[in-house]
């Protein structure tokens, strides 16, 4: 039977206990905890994490047969200011030092651009962009091998790590089994290239499928030209395909919807199960 999980601030801001409890009833088995997204009730700010905090968080989910699949700490590590991109990597470090004490081995972040707010600007797929995020992901992998845990970066077409090609260039460059990747396909997929999702899916497996240890899901629509995210099962991604290749090359592999209605999540955990187990 497929398992799939969810990402904990999707259901709220709540306490460890509120949020584990509303999960729970939606059948989910794991999760992505964003902590200052999701938690109410204590500081998990800069300068907080401890093992008894991540023991008490970790505890109350298992409770409720849920595990922490991911820490996310989305930062942007390309920040155009230094002192703010020195900020994000040390909050970033901080999580990679406490994840075992969560239960957990992966901490996740998207790959940043050149901008404060994360819009599109054209240098942030320079060669400039692609330097300085090799140069952030180094340092945070080198910080993971210390604690035996994982830097999981995802990519996003309009990103430093923006197609494929990149984010196997990032590995091949870094060679560490500390990097592993958070794979979302509708992240690789935009309105100029949608047509060929079926290629970018394939490729994505192909560069660096023995590195895929997360999937994100989500679904995706073209309206009057722009990229629009539906829920899973009523737009275009390709799902017969993504599945077929999930359980031929990475079996079990954690599921986290993204950006779910938690109305909806039996529902997608039920179509995504049917097709997993026809392909």
């Amino acid at each position: 039977m497929l398992r799939i999980g969810v990402r904990a601030h999707d259901f709220g801001k709540g306490t460890p206990e509120e949020l584990a409890k509303k999960i729970a009833e939606k059948k989910a088995s794991y999760i992505q905890l964003a902590l200052t997204k999701a938690l109410t009730g204590m500081n998990t700010g800069p300068g907080t994490l401890n093992p008894g905090m991540a023991h008490y968080i970790r505890d109350t989910f298992a409770r409720h047969q849920i595990h922490i699949a991911v820490l996310g700490c989305y930062i942007n590590p390309i920040h155009p200011d230094p002192v703010e991109r020195r900020k994000a990597l040390e909050r970033f470090k901080e999580h990679l030092r406490f994840a075992r004490d969560f239960g957990c081995s992966i901490v996740g972040t998207e790959t940043g651009t050149v901008t404060p707010d994360f819009s599109y600007h054209p240098d942030t797929h320079s060669a400039k962009g692609f330097k300085l995020i090799l140069k952030s992901v180094a340092e945070l992998v080198a910080e993971a091998e210390k604690f035996g845990v994982f830097v999981g970066i995802e990519g996003v077409t309009k990103h430093s790590v923006s197609t494929p090609e990149k984010m196997a260039r990032v590995i091949e460059t870094i060679k560490s089994n500390n990097l592993q990747v958070i794979l979302d396909p509708c992240n690789f997929i935009s309105e100029d290239n949608y047509e060929r999702q079926e290629e970018i899916i394939k490729q994505a497996f192909d560069l660096f499928g023995d590195r895929i240890q997360i999937l994100h899901a989500k679904d995706f629509t073209i309206e009057n030209g722009k990229k629009k995210i539906v829920p899973i099962g009523e737009g275009l991604l390709n799902y017969e395909l993504l599945m077929g290749l999930i359980k031929k090359h990475k079996p079990h592999l954690e599921i986290l919807l993204e950006a779910v209605d938690p109305a909806n999540v039996e529902r997608i955990h039920q179509y995504l199960a049917d097709i997993y187990e026809r392909v």
